[in-house]
Protein backbone atom coordinates (compact mmCIF):
# COMPACT_ATOMS: atom_id res chain seq x y z
CA UNK A 1 0.00 0.00 0.00
CA UNK A 2 1.18 3.45 -0.91
CA UNK A 3 2.03 6.13 1.55
CA UNK A 4 -1.02 8.68 1.28
CA UNK A 5 0.33 12.04 0.08
CA UNK A 6 0.87 14.37 2.88
CA UNK A 7 0.15 18.29 2.47
CA UNK A 8 0.84 21.03 4.28
CA UNK A 9 -1.55 24.61 4.75
CA UNK A 10 0.25 27.38 5.43
CA UNK A 11 -1.74 30.45 6.72
CA UNK A 12 -2.29 33.16 9.06
CA UNK A 13 -3.54 32.82 12.78
CA UNK A 14 -7.35 34.02 12.12
CA UNK A 15 -7.41 35.71 15.35
CA UNK A 16 -4.73 38.08 14.44
CA UNK A 17 -6.44 38.98 11.29
CA UNK A 18 -8.25 42.24 11.46
CA UNK A 19 -11.47 41.89 9.40
CA UNK A 20 -12.19 45.65 9.28
CA UNK A 21 -8.79 46.38 7.23
CA UNK A 22 -10.29 47.57 3.95
CA UNK A 23 -7.29 45.24 2.64
CA UNK A 24 -9.82 42.14 3.72
CA UNK A 25 -12.63 43.43 1.83
CA UNK A 26 -12.92 40.73 -0.49
CA UNK A 27 -14.16 38.31 2.13
CA UNK A 28 -17.25 39.90 3.52
CA UNK A 29 -18.47 38.90 6.71
CA UNK A 30 -15.21 37.03 7.65
CA UNK A 31 -14.38 36.57 11.24
CA UNK A 32 -11.91 34.41 13.03
CA UNK A 33 -14.32 31.62 13.71
CA UNK A 34 -15.63 31.82 10.24
CA UNK A 35 -12.03 31.08 8.84
CA UNK A 36 -10.67 28.95 11.23
CA UNK A 37 -13.86 26.70 10.98
CA UNK A 38 -13.23 26.66 6.85
CA UNK A 39 -9.51 25.68 6.89
CA UNK A 40 -10.51 22.66 9.87
CA UNK A 41 -13.32 22.11 7.11
CA UNK A 42 -10.72 22.01 4.91
CA UNK A 43 -8.57 19.59 6.64
CA UNK A 44 -11.06 17.35 7.15
CA UNK A 45 -12.01 17.11 3.96
CA UNK A 46 -8.39 16.67 2.43
CA UNK A 47 -8.08 13.72 5.36
CA UNK A 48 -11.05 12.19 4.38
CA UNK A 49 -10.41 12.21 0.47
CA UNK A 50 -7.07 10.21 1.43
CA UNK A 51 -4.50 12.70 2.34
CA UNK A 52 -2.16 13.21 5.36
CA UNK A 53 -3.12 17.50 5.94
CA UNK A 54 -1.59 19.56 8.39
CA UNK A 55 -2.44 23.30 9.17
CA UNK A 56 0.15 25.49 10.12
CA UNK A 57 -0.80 28.83 11.08
CA UNK A 58 1.64 31.50 11.57
CA UNK A 59 1.84 35.05 12.68
CA UNK A 60 2.40 38.70 9.88
CA UNK A 61 6.31 37.87 10.57
CA UNK A 62 7.96 37.68 13.57
CA UNK A 63 7.49 33.84 13.99
CA UNK A 64 6.26 32.71 10.27
CA UNK A 65 9.33 31.93 9.00
CA UNK A 66 10.81 29.95 12.22
CA UNK A 67 7.14 27.77 12.06
CA UNK A 68 6.84 26.93 8.84
CA UNK A 69 10.97 25.75 8.63
CA UNK A 70 9.83 23.82 11.81
CA UNK A 71 6.39 22.27 10.29
CA UNK A 72 8.76 21.60 6.88
CA UNK A 73 11.66 19.50 9.15
CA UNK A 74 9.20 17.51 10.71
CA UNK A 75 8.30 15.46 7.88
CA UNK A 76 8.47 15.71 3.75
CA UNK A 77 5.79 17.18 2.42
CA UNK A 78 3.99 16.09 -1.26
CA UNK A 79 2.05 19.44 -1.64
CA UNK A 80 1.95 23.12 0.28
CA UNK A 81 -1.04 25.61 0.16
CA UNK A 82 -0.25 28.89 0.97
CA UNK A 83 -3.78 30.99 1.97
CA UNK A 84 -5.15 33.62 0.34
CA UNK A 85 -4.80 35.71 3.20
CA UNK A 86 -1.28 35.51 2.66
CA UNK A 87 -1.17 35.12 -1.66
CA UNK A 88 -3.71 38.05 -2.30
CA UNK A 89 -3.43 40.71 0.33
CA UNK A 90 -1.26 43.46 -1.61
CA UNK A 91 -0.13 44.43 2.45
CA UNK A 92 1.13 40.72 2.45
CA UNK A 93 3.29 40.73 -0.37
CA UNK A 94 6.83 40.76 1.36
CA UNK A 95 5.01 37.65 3.75
CA UNK A 96 4.20 36.00 0.77
CA UNK A 97 7.55 36.12 -0.65
CA UNK A 98 9.45 34.87 2.50
CA UNK A 99 6.88 32.30 2.44
CA UNK A 100 7.75 30.71 -0.60
CA UNK A 101 11.35 30.99 -0.70
CA UNK A 102 11.65 29.13 3.43
CA UNK A 103 8.80 25.98 1.39
CA UNK A 104 11.22 26.18 -1.88
CA UNK A 105 14.55 25.70 0.67
CA UNK A 106 12.68 23.33 2.63
CA UNK A 107 10.37 21.33 0.91
CA UNK A 108 12.19 21.88 -2.74
CA UNK A 109 10.28 18.37 -4.19
CA UNK A 110 6.34 19.53 -2.74
CA UNK A 111 4.02 21.01 -5.47
CA UNK A 112 2.61 24.52 -4.42
CA UNK A 113 -0.97 25.43 -4.99
CA UNK A 114 -2.99 28.55 -3.58
CA UNK A 115 -6.70 28.67 -2.31
CA UNK A 116 -8.91 31.69 -2.98
CA UNK A 117 -10.51 31.57 0.56
CA UNK A 118 -10.55 29.62 3.52
CA UNK A 119 -12.80 27.08 1.93
CA UNK A 120 -11.41 25.45 -1.11
CA UNK A 121 -7.93 24.37 -0.20
CA UNK A 122 -9.23 20.62 -0.85
CA UNK A 123 -9.78 21.65 -4.72
CA UNK A 124 -6.59 23.53 -4.85
CA UNK A 125 -4.62 19.85 -3.83
CA UNK A 126 -6.37 17.84 -5.99
CA UNK A 127 -5.25 20.41 -8.77
CA UNK A 128 -1.77 19.77 -8.32
CA UNK A 129 -1.03 16.56 -6.07
CA UNK A 130 -4.02 14.22 -6.92
CA UNK A 131 -4.38 11.00 -5.36
CA UNK A 132 -3.64 8.25 -8.14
Amino acid sequence: MNAKKSVLSIGLQPTLIDYADPAYAAFPGMTAEKVQGGLDKDIATLTALGYDAKLCLTDFGATAEAMIRTSLQEKRYDCVVIGAGVGTIGQNFLLFEKMLNVVHEGAPQARLCFNTGPFDTAEAVKRWCPIE
